[in-house]
């Protein structure tokens, strides 16, 4: 048996993004819940975010979010072997969603599986990704996560209706000689699995809110700190923080835990609101475009959610 092609680490080459063009403001939520802008900002601190139409899939986004990722990373559809699509929104489990992406994006034969970790997805796909190619199993991998979380919304419950939404993003990953991608640290608290659920197939979305945003506040900061720790990097050298996009209040109080300037925490929940595994790469993908993001800077990512699972690990900027 031949021996595979290793490599000692792996990097991120490139981001991509996409949103649905359908911008749903807190107004426009008033008109047909009992909320308002104030009552939407001061509990979870968002004031638009996008929704689909019903013609548009998780398949779509993805393809949009990875094709904008593939065609900056100087990489051909054909150099590309493996294709994770990190998801939990999709209308069926059969066929998955990676498949059917990577198809459409011209790449063939690639090996292709859907993740569900729910919000931390993208941070399990980067991991495995990394693995996957230090282990000889890929050359270069797509990553995605998208989501259509309106479809599982009750658009009657303002608990959820005035947090969930829709998006997709990307990234490349490839072989390095140093790796650009730290070892990820990720677990899970099963016993807490019951505080967001979808009962069945007729169900929508249900979370026990006071729950989960007492154990995100008070449970994953350590997480945070190892992820800097078994990636050598101290939390006052990192370039930025791009958490889950879960909540404006989870998110700063987190950051303030961690010592980490307000002007370097990632807030796209404001203007996107939580888009479960999409959430991370998206604000990356925003925070390169704008030029927020300085080549070969460290930059802590933080996933947690359903599940209860979680997973951080510290990233090179491309």
């Amino acid at each position: 048996m031949r021996a595979p092609e290793t490599a000692a680490g792996a990097r991120i080459l490139s981001f991509g993004g996409y949103q649905p063009d359908n911008v749903v403001t807190n107004e426009d939520l008033a008109t047909t819940i009992d909320t308002s802008d104030e009552w939407i900002r001061t509990r979870v601190g968002i004031s638009s975010r996008r929704i689909a139409p019903a013609t548009e899939t998780v398949d779509d986004m993805a393809v949009q979010a990875g094709g904008k990722a593939l065609a900056g990373s100087g990489l051909s559809p054909a150099d590309i072997d493996l294709v994770i699509v990190a998801t939990c929104s999709t209308e069926a489990p059969i066929p998955n969603s990676a498949a059917s992406v990577a198809h459409r994006l011209g790449i063939v034969s690639p090996g292709a599986f859907d993740l569900n970790a729910a919000c931390a997805g993208f941070c399990y796909g980067l991991g495995t990704a990394s693995a996957a190619i230090r282990g000889g199993s890929a050359r270069n991998v797509l990553v995605i996560g998208a989501e259509k979380m309106s479809a599982w919304v009750d658009w009657t419950d303002r608990s959820t209706c005035i947090i969930f939404a829709d998006g997709a993003g990307a990234a490349v990953v490839a072989p390095a000689d140093e790796p650009g991608i730290g070892p990820v640290v990720w677990g899970s608290a099963g016993d807490l699995a019951q505080r967001i659920t979808i009962a069945d197939r007729d169900s929508y979305l249900w979370q026990d809110g006071q729950a989960v945003f007492r154990w995100a506040t008070t449970e994953i900061h350590p997480i945070a700190i190892e992820a800097c720790e078994r990636a050598g990097v101290a939390v006052e050298d990192l370039a930025a923080f791009i958490p889950h996009q879960a909540n404006l209040r989870i998110i700063e109080s987190i950051a303030r835990k961690l010592g980490i300037p307000r002007e370097r925490v990632a807030d796209d929940i404001v203007h996107a609101g939580n888009t479960s595994s999409a959430s991370i790469p998206l604000a990356l993908a925003r925070m390169a475009e704008r030029g927020e993001l300085e080549s070969g800077s460290p930059v802590l990512l933080l996933g947690f959610g359903a599940g209860l699972c979680y997973a951080g690990q510290v990233v090179t900027v491309p």
